[in-house]
């Protein structure tokens, strides 16, 4: 698959599918992944006030050791124990059109593990 299809597919699914929904969810907080070739980068954001109240990255964490998916987890176990302590528990995941596999899900997975739901 050639990078503009890859580019135009990801696209497609971020606005038709992710970005659709969150006019559902309300006030809720929205927990946001953007993964690059080495790091991988997660932050809290209020869209009603138009900020960024938590992020947390692999090139943030640089004491981090493993593989991608490991590294990945351990960013949202950071990011969900900074959440919890400043009590954002009302939140939802927005995978930004990335599939639910490999990183992206060991970051989930590491958010759950520090206590959030969503």
């Amino acid at each position: 698959m050639s990078l503009i299809k890859r580019l135009k597919a990801r696209q497609r699914r971020k606005t038709l599918r992710v970005r659709s929904a969150q006019q559902s969810r309300g006030e809720k907080l929205r927990i946001t992944v953007y993964r690059s070739l080495n790091h991988i980068y997660a932050q809290i954001v209020d869209d009603s006030k138009g900020f960024t109240l938590a992020s947390c990255s692999s090139q943030v964490l640089t004491d981090l050791k493993g593989s991608k998916k490991e590294v990945a987890k351990q960013v949202g176990l950071e990011l969900g124990k900074l959440a919890v302590s400043k009590n954002f528990s009302n939140v939802y995941f927005d995978r930004g059109g990335y599939l639910y596999h490999g990183r992206v899900q060991a970051l989930a997975d590491g958010l759950r593990e520090a206590g959030l739901t969503f």
